[in-house]
């Protein structure tokens, strides 16, 4: 399981380690880990590292050192360093290891009386080289770069965008893609997209929540010693292998009743082919026995495709209600309200979805797992008085507000 904490969360477990170490033993720490990661993506890439070409945009502060003493490492390895710097308050002591490295530095930043270089030229550099590493915007900004630095990642953005641009570079978030919210996964602009997301010290929810998890590519964690465990997780995501924990696996002297019955209210005559998914899925995940509760017809096309339910009422352990209902077609709506009710008398499980969205009470407790998507969750909070137009790009936010609404 992969956990996700906030830039506060991550602050303050950074704050007994700053206190006790040398100063810039973290920043040391996470750099390094970050050049070893490149490494390994230089070898995958061209067979080794000597002689690749790594381009460094660096911001100001903290994500923008990391980069810096990255490029450093890199460069002692044989590796042709260029940082291309947008903002005048750069890291001091990251830009003189790369210095010192042999590293290059281009300043693409206003003065006032013009770019010092042209952004075209950080451009060519960049898509010239085997890997980009975007250290301009770390934890502790908010919102989209901006200036020079948002214009930088959106010409580079487009440039990279065709994936059948031959050689084009690798792109490596330094921390986390610059841009994107870190605690709830917002992007408000310009975002460059990585194909690697090299993070320290613990996973920040932002990198797991969408829409900024689909800039975030491949996500690899550097252990820099921070003590989450106090600390509980602002999110969470399965892997595989935890799904594969959690799956029930029927023993030697297991029956339907144990395997679990699941109840589907689903589809209409209109809507018929909703109710075959429904149970289909339920079938293949592996419940004991499927109960589905509609009209004929659509219970003709469910048992022609799953013979094995069981059209009609009965014992019930959990329920699916509302794929294909529509909330007007009073008899299948009597249907979705009967079996909630059901469900909240006997605390019994129940997957809310589509039509039955409509019709459920003011509060329901946690054994009801609302699943609508984008439209119908906008539909649900305007419902529950809390307009969300606003708020519809940032998923998190919007599901986090349903939760307490309902």
């Amino acid at each position: 399981m992969i956990l996700g904490y906030t830039a506060q969360q991550v602050r303050d477990a950074e704050e007994p380690l700053l206190a006790a170490g040398p100063e810039g033993a973290l920043m040391a720490q996470a750099a390094f880990g970050l050049a070893v990661r490149v490494c390994r993506l230089l070898r995958e890439r061209r067979g080794g590292v000597r002689g690749a070409s790594v381009v460094a945009l660096v911001g100001p502060g903290s994500n923008g050192g990391d980069a810096l003493h990255a490029g450093a490492e890199l460069a002692r390895r044989g590796v042709a360093v260029v940082a291309v710097t947008t903002s005048s308050a750069v890291h001091g002591p990251g830009l003189a290891a790369l210095r010192a490295a042999g590293g290059r530095v281009l300043t693409v930043v206003d003065d006032g009386a013009g770019r010092r270089v042209w952004v075209g030229d950080a451009l060519a550099e960049a898509v010239a080289a085997d890997v980009v590493l975007d250290g301009l915007l770390g934890i502790g900004a908010h919102g989209a770069p901006r200036g020079v630095a948002g214009e930088l990642v959106t010409l580079l953005a487009e440039l990279l965008a065709d994936d059948a641009a031959p050689g084009a570079p690798d792109v490596v978030a330094v921390d986390v893609p610059s841009g994107i919210g870190v605690g709830d996964g917002a992007r408000s602009g310009p975002v460059l997209p990585a194909d690697l997301t090299v993070t320290f010290g613990a996973v920040k929810a932002g990198l797991l929540l969408p829409p900024a998890t689909g800039a975030a590519g491949d996500v690899d964690l550097v252990d820099i010693g921070l003590d989450l465990s106090p600390t509980p997780p602002t999110v969470a995501r399965l892997e595989p292998h935890d799904v594969a924990d959690l799956w029930p696996v029927p023993g030697a002297g297991a029956h339907k009743y144990t395997r679990g019955v699941v109840g589907v209210v689903a589809g209409t005559s209109v809507y018929p082919g909703a109710a075959v998914l429904a149970v289909s899925a339920a079938v293949l995940a592996g419940a004991g026995m499927v109960r589905y509760l509609g009209p004929e017809r659509v219970a003709d096309a469910v048992l022609a495709a799953r013979p094995e339910v069981v059209t009609g009422g009965g014992r019930v352990q959990a329920w699916v209600l509302g794929p294909g209902v529509d909330p007007d077609d009073a008899e299948q709506a009597g249907r979705v309200r009967d079996a909630l009710a059901a469900a909240l008398r006997d605390d019994l499980p129940a997957v809310v979805d589509a039509g039955a969205l409509r019709l459920l009470p003011d509060r329901v407790p946690p054994s009801v797992v609302l699943t609508p998507h984008a439209g119908e969750l906008a539909t649900l909070l305007t419902a529950r008085g809390s307009p969300s137009t606003a708020e519809t790009s940032t998923p998190s936010r919007c599901a986090g507000r349903a939760a307490r609404t309902s």
